[in-house]
This record gives structure tokens, C-alpha cells and sequence, in this order.
């Protein structure tokens, strides 16, 4: 089973972006990004992803819960990761009831990709499961 994957990067951090995708295309994947939730959305229009990496807080008050809808609203078994330096019980509590993994900035490296990894592997069993 190939375990690279198609994966959309949003942060609003440029420096952060850089290394998530400098990261990920060392390990083989395919990788877009997104500086703003206005690109990720464009992206998503255009493209087919099996895993959206997303910041939780992005420009002018957009969250990366907008972006995680709006792409399942394309994909609905995308998966999906919130990258955040801090998350509320709140927010701990959405992501879980949306089956959405957090993980916390600074980013481990190791966590990073071993999430990275199950969660291509997840997308693409999906899509064999659905029949595609």
C-alpha cells in the first residue's frame, strides 16, 4: 500500500508552512499549502486531498474548523488534523465529537509524522473501502 498521500497544509504562519511542507515532501507526499483560509478554500475547490492539516487560529477570526467543513462538505471522509498551540476544553471537546486529531505546536516531529502517516493510510483505506 503506498503510504504518501495527497496533503493540504493551511497555516498563517509562512515560516511554519514552509517547514510543515519541506517536512512532508522529505517523506514523499504530495503537498499544497495555504497561507490564508481564502487559499485554502480555493485549493480545496480545485483539488482532491486524503488529509487537511490545519491550523486552528487563521487570519481575520477564521478557524480551521471553516476549512475542515468546507472540505468535507467536498470530501465528507477526508481526514482532517488541527495544528494549534493551545486548544480550550471547548475546542478539545469539537474536535474529538468531529473525529478531527489535534496536535499541539511546537510541533514533535515524530508525533507529526506518525500522525501524518496512520491518517494517509486511514484516507486511503477508506477509499478502497468505499469502493474507489
Amino acid at each position: 500500500m503506498n503510504d504518501t498521500g495527497r496533503i493540504l497544509v493551511v497555516d498563517d504562519e509562512r515560516s511554519v508552512l514552509v517547514t510543515y511542507q519541506m517536512i512532508l515532501e522529505q517523506q514523499g507526499h504530495d503537498v499544497e499549502v495555504a497561507l490564508t483560509s481564502r487559499e485554502a478554500l480555493q485549493l480545496i475547490r480545485e483539488n482532491e486531498f486524503d488529509l487537511l492539516l490545519c491550523d486552528l487560529s487563521l487570519e481575520e477570526k477564521h478557524t480551521g474548523f471553516e476549512v475542515i467543513e468546507a472540505a468535507r462538505c467536498k470530501w465528507p471522509a477526508v481526514v482532517c488534523v488541527i495544528l494549534t498551540g493551545y486548544a480550550s476544553p471547548e475546542v478539545a471537546e469539537q474536535a474529538r465529537r468531529d473525529g478531527i486529531a489535534v496536535l499541539f505546536k511546537p510541533i514533535d516531529i515524530p508525533e507529526f509524522l506518525t500522525t501524518v502517516n496512520e491518517s494517509v493510510r486511514k484516507a486511503h483505506g477508506q477509499v478502497k473501502a468505499g469502493g474507489g
